[in-house]
């Protein structure tokens, strides 16, 4: 299983085209829809053979690279990743550390939580594991129109 660019040891893993890491599509999904841009499976459609497989930080490191282009920067992250098991609070400060390099941002700027379902629908059941990911943007002050 692999959650936020970091592999875990879990008896199961995934269902997904690409890696299914979650946790970067859920970041992934949170630049490109602050931007107002396509979604994820728009931009990189599983009917799509290249993707098969393919690691999430590709993902990312693209809305990274689209994020500067429209000139904006990361104000800042915060990811909730809600799974049984495995365990997040070990291995959160990796998580956020793998984040924020493929943002391009201080690990500062990186809030990473784990929490429980408490045993309730497929998440509580360990079947699935849910992220939510709000992303903050800041325009580049390179980037702002100049008056005059």
């Amino acid at each position: 299983m692999v959650l936020g660019g970091v592999r875990l040891e879990h008896p199961t893993g995934p269902v997904g085209h690409s890696d299914g890491d979650v946790v970067l599509h859920a970041v992934t999904d949170a630049v490109l829809g602050a931007l107002g841009l396509p979604d994820i499976g728009q931009l990189f459609s599983d009917r799509d053979p290249r993707w098969e497989g393919a690691d999430s930080r590709q993902f990312l490191s693209e809305a990274t690279r689209l994020m500067g282009e429209h000139g904006y920067r990361i104000g800042n992250v915060d990811v909730t990743i809600i799974c049984e098991r495995p365990k997040i609070g070990p291995v959160k400060g990796e998580i956020a550390r793998v984040i924020a390099a493929l943002l391009g941002c201080g690990v500062d700027r990186v809030n990473v939580k784990g929490k429980t379902h408490e045993k309730v629908d497929a998440v509580g059941e360990g079947r699935a594991v849910e992220t939510h990911v709000v992303a903050l943007l800041e325009l580049v002050e390179s980037s702002r129109p100049t008056s005059g």
